[in-house]
């Protein structure tokens, strides 16, 4: 099991970086590594997204399960389809005094024939998940600290 954990301190409330974050349809507007984010089915709290970003000049794709908690608040995604089907990530807002401590967690058993945990551990894990996941975190960050999410 592959357990990636990207972590960013950001000046705002919880509420706003989750606001942000669950709002995955708007991504492709305000994070450049997002090709594109469709909503394939489901509603504000439970739906299927087919996501498209870029490696830097790679591209990548995978349809997940987005579970929407605004009360915790919290995100989980569970991957459906794709190279990385049935990962598990999860997407944490603690309040850390008028700080939040926002963390994306991945946990991929990676299926692949042989030398999987090596895969799953140094090219999927680090050169794919860690790359995508820390740029996505530096623009939330950016954009909650500037307000977007009351817009």
């Amino acid at each position: 099991m592959t357990t990636k954990t990207n972590t960013v301190i950001v000046d705002a409330p919880p509420e706003a970086i989750y606001r942000l974050a669950a709002a995955t349809e708007r991504w492709p507007e305000y994070l450049p590594h997002y090709r594109r984010v469709r909503v394939l089915g489901g509603d504000d709290l439970v739906r299927t997204v087919e996501m498209a970003a870029w490696r830097d000049f790679i591209p990548i794709r995978w349809i997940a399960e987005q579970i929407n908690d605004p009360q915790i608040p919290q995100i989980r995604f569970r991957h459906v389809a794709g190279w990385t089907k049935g990962m598990d990530v999860e997407w944490t807002f603690t309040p850390r005094g008028d700080r939040t401590e926002v963390q994306i967690i991945h946990r991929l058993a990676f299926r692949f024939p042989f030398a999987a945990d090596w895969l799953g551990e140094h090219v999927v894990g680090d050169f794919f998940i860690h790359n995508v996941a820390s740029k996505t975190l530096a623009c939330m960050k950016r954009l909650a600290e500037a307000g977007t999410a009351d817009q």
